[in-house]
């Protein structure tokens, strides 16, 4: 499902000039009343992401200290949660003032060693056996029960979430056609899928039922479980940039929104912004990312503030699992599956003026699509079949994020114990 919304997102932003794809400028050709609430919502599910990650930071790093150093409780400030989010604000802060998201592919790059490491340790111990002493009954078959299932199944969504940078990596990649669009998404939700399961049977298998939220804290103290407390906070440091950038767009676009779409109006006479380069087809144009269209003040601004107010958040915030859970609920199901379906569904109605420019623009290139060298000469109407059934898939992934939402945010909400 979430593979399915990322696809429906390239799609989208074909109806766009290059370079300029973001929730919001397809609100302003779809529902334009509605973008502001759109870009409020991704900014605030971004913003408490991100809390969330310094208040991590915050929580693990008196235990690396600690295990490292035994006589580390002597000196307060090494063991202060305050003190090492303030520590480690200071690295991500020129982290967050970067325009471009290509700029963060080399810290990126540290945060999926230290997955792999995690990912290591895991088996690892699974392999040597050493857990048995700790391990809670084990169920191969069953389940804890439908309202544990339902509690979950928001941070499932979380997990999969990676939508409100889909438009920005759309903006920025340099070989835009369609097959090489798609093979992205299919290698990082494949990937994500893969180590997960593999995380998931073998900690589950290592400790059973009496497995915590934060495996890595359940081992034996040693210094390999002290680096993977160390790995986890330098992924999560790396990440917290990954979700300003998505922010900082959406919280820019509410400051520039008007009511009616008066300001996309102004582009041309029909109300609709002109198009003069599709995304998907190959073309020579140089990709230029939204946050450049950002003045330098107006950046710099916008900038600061999130980092001062996620700053101020999580050294007032003690925990955010309930949090996270209501924004798996929430802002995860809209950025994944209801916004992509509603987008894809209103954009490609045969009626709406931007489904039929398109579409003359992909007649006349028809000829030089990878579809037609790959495929042949297509049936008649094979075209129209495919483009019915993927408005109709698109709608029916909307009704399904409605339906999530609903009830796992009630789950949430009426039934005590949450999610850990």
């Amino acid at each position: 499902m979430a593979a399915f919304g990322l696809y429906l997102q390239t799609q989208c932003a074909r109806y766009l000039d290059r370079g300029t794809s973001s929730f919001f400028a397809l609100s302003q050709i779809t529902y334009p009343n509605a973008a502001v609430v759109f870009d409020a919502a991704i900014a605030i599910k971004c913003f408490g992401v991100g809390v969330s990650y310094l208040i991590i930071i915050g929580d693990l790093m008196p235990g690396v200290v600690r295990g490292f150093n035994e006589a580390a409780d002597s000196i307060p400030f090494l063991v202060d949660k305050n003190f090492w989010i303030t520590v480690f604000m200071l690295v991500v802060i020129p982290l967050s003032f970067l325009r471009r998201l290509d700029s963060l592919k080399y810290t990126s790059i540290i945060a999926l060693i230290s997955i792999g490491y995690l990912v290591i340790l895991v088996v690892y111990h699974f392999i040597r056996g050493d857990t048995k002493a700790d391990r809670g009954e084990i169920r191969v078959i069953g389940t804890a029960g439908l309202v544990p299932i339902l509690q979950s199944f928001p941070v499932i969504v979380f997990a999969y979430t990676c939508h409100q940078n889909m438009f920005s990596i759309l903006n920025e990649i340099k070989d835009n056609t369609h097959k090489n669009t798609t093979s992205v998404i299919f290698a990082s939700i494949g990937s994500a899928a893969s180590i997960y399961v593999l995380v998931g049977i073998t900690g589950y298998l290592s400790f059973g039922n009496s497995v915590l939220g934060n495996i890595v804290g359940m081992y034996i103290p040693s210094t390999a479980s002290t680096i993977a407390k160390a790995a986890i906070v330098i992924l999560v440091m790396f990440s917290y940039p990954l979700q300003v950038h998505p922010c900082r767009a959406s919280v820019d676009a509410v400051l520039k929104w008007r009511p009616n779409g008066l300001k996309s109006s102004r582009n041309t006479p029909n109300g609709s912004p002109a198009r003069s380069q599709p995304l998907i087809p190959g073309t020579p144009a140089q990709p230029v990312a939204r946050s450049d269209s950002i003045s330098e003040l107006r950046f710099a601004i916008i900038t600061t503030c999130i980092i001062v107010l996620s700053y101020t958040a999580a050294l007032t915030v003690s925990s955010l699992d309930k949090v996270l859970a209501y924004v798996g609920s929430t802002g995860s199901t809209s950025i994944s599956f209801i916004l992509p379906g509603l987008f894809y569904y209103k954009i490609s109605a045969p009626d709406s003026i931007h489904h039929q420019r398109l579409t003359k623009e992909d007649d006349e290139g028809e000829s030089d699509s990878e579809d037609e060298e790959a495929m042949g000469q297509r049936a008649p109407g094979s075209g129209n079949w495919r483009k019915t059934f993927l408005r109709k898939a698109a709608l029916a992934l909307a009704i399904y994020g409605v339906f999530v939402m609903v009830l796992c945010l009630g789950t949430n909400l009426f039934f005590s114990g949450g999610v850990h």
